[in-house]
């Protein structure tokens, strides 16, 4: 009868195997947003951050490498709920999934830019943005229409750039809210009105800067199609200059802020300034699509890397150098107890042998035995304890120099041991060194060219010497 065929087994590593779950979780989770609640915070020295990001039902490691955490405006802390953007991976040398962040935030105002971001992709979907709908700005108003909070920092900065720069326009305020609920629907009022009323040239929509959550009346939808659908020209300047609102983006021009807006309204009455300003915004584009095509070289090479994948390497290798960081630390403590322990235990086994003891207990015994025994006896016994402490101490000395002796010999051992192996023995019978011009040791003569300069080292200095041609008795050599 014919055996049955047994299949042939196909056996992977453990690593193998690792790193292959891992590669199927990286090509197949992009990155991600993850929001939950930071536990188990570690900072090792390395400066790379280690948590727990966890919710009511579930939990997964994280890991914060230290050119990311540097870029943190504030530090993480235990208990703190986050929103974080991640990848999703394996470490490699534990099997254990994790996330790697590349950016942490509050989750308050995660959420809240979530919202920014999703308003701002369908309102530029729809071209709502677009340059070609903006109307431009007049270059001589006869009126300017302010909308602004009349108790706020924003106007009294706008009225004093436009009496400096252009006291001899009008201005008319039309007081609105500029944060809380019903913010946004009485400033879509307040246009409608100034559109109604049609006095004005250019109309300014600032406020002074604040948090996410204070602008949230300007990431309005309502608003934003109030400001495109108003027909006059609207000029956006909220916040500070690193603030961007929807308002912003689908107003006719956009300041940084309320200060600039109203430099752009007000009209420049000498030439040269009108063409500085001419100048810097040229410069201004310049650098801008510089910035852009650099940005996209560095996005470029970024991407040709993360292919390449050395920076992940360098993490993996960064989290494993913090682990065995810390598992020799505590080696190291470890081994220092038992040498501690180790050292206290002899010190009581030479404190039990000690000579003092027992010449302290044979003086306690003279004592107790003074007072019993006769003086002839007493002396005969104090001259046997004399010899016997003097034999004592011959012998220890014995000892001693026998032990330096035995030390003294296996110390000529070693010496002549090494004095073989060393290589100055070998110079001194005759034998040299011989290098080339950059140091290395050269051990055929045709490492080197005709010319060249070499060193031979011997027992007692040094021969700079150069290559000659070989003689004909030294040709088959």
């Amino acid at each position: 009868m014919n055996e049955p065929v047994v299949p042939a087994r196909d056996i992977v590593s453990v690593s193998a195997l690792v790193r292959q779950a891992r590669g199927l979780l990286e090509m197949n989770l992009p990155m991600l947003w993850v929001e939950g609640e930071i536990s188990n915070l570690a900072r090792p020295a390395s400066g790379h951050l280690y948590f727990t990001l966890k919710d009511e039902f579930a939990q997964v490691r994280c890991a914060m490498f230290r050119t990311r955490a540097l870029l943190l405006r504030e530090a993480p802390a235990n208990g703190r709920q986050v929103l974080v953007r991640a990848r999703v991976t394996l470490y490699e040398a534990r099997g254990e999934f994790q996330l790697v962040v590349e950016s942490l935030e509050p989750a308050g105002e995660g959420r809240l830019r979530r919202a920014f971001e999703a308003l701002r992709a369908r309102l530029e979907a729809e071209g709502l943005f677009d340059a070609a709908h903006k109307r431009a700005i007049p270059r001589l108003a006869q009126r300017i229409g302010v909308l602004t909070s009349p108790a706020g920092a924003a106007l009294r900065d706008v009225l004093t750039t436009l009496a400096r720069r252009a006291p001899q326009i009008p201005v008319i305020v039309y007081p609105v809210p500029v944060q809380g609920d019903g913010a946004a629907a009485k400033i879509i009022a307040m246009l409608k009105t100034a559109a109604a009323r049609a006095e004005c040239d250019v109309l300014l929509l600032v406020r002074g800067g604040g948090s996410l959550e204070d602008l949230q009346a300007f990431n309005d939808e309502a608003l934003a199609r109030a400001v495109r659908a108003c027909p006059i020209p609207v000029i956006a300047g909220i916040g500070h200059e690193t603030d961007v609102s929807i308002t912003d983006l689908v107003a006719d021009l956009r300041a940084a802020t309320p200060t600039a807006a109203a430099v752009a309204a007000s009209p420049d009455t000498a030439d040269w300034r009108e063409r500085t300003t001419r100048l810097t915004l040229r410069l201004h584009g310049a650098l801008q699509r510089r910035r852009q095509r650099l940005a996209q070289l560095l996005q470029s090479l970024r991407a040709r890397l993360d292919r390449q994948q050395p920076r992940r390497r360098l993490e993996a290798h960064a989290q494993r150098l913090d682990e065995l960081d810390g598992r020799l630390r505590r080696a190291l403590a470890a081994r220092l107890r038992q040498r501690r322990q180790r050292q206290a235990q002899l010190l009581m086994r030479l404190a039990a042998q000690s000579p003092r003891r027992r010449l302290a207990e044979q003086r306690r015994r003279l004592k107790t035995a003074q007072g019993r025994l006769e003086p002839a006896t007493l002396r005969r016994r104090m001259q046997g304890l004399a010899g016997h402490h003097e034999a004592l101490v011959r012998r220890l000395a014995a000892a001693m120099r026998h032990r330096l002796a035995v030390q003294q010999a296996r110390y000529a051992a070693l010496l002549r041991e090494l004095h073989a192996l060393s290589p100055l023995a070998t110079l001194a019978r005759g034998y040299a060194i011989v290098r080339d011009a950059e140091g290395r040791a050269l051990r055929h003569a045709g490492d080197v060219a005709e010319g060249s300069r070499i060193t031979a080292q011997l027992a007692h200095g040094r021969l700079h010497c150069r290559v000659e041609p070989a003689g004909d008795d030294e040709a088959g050599l």
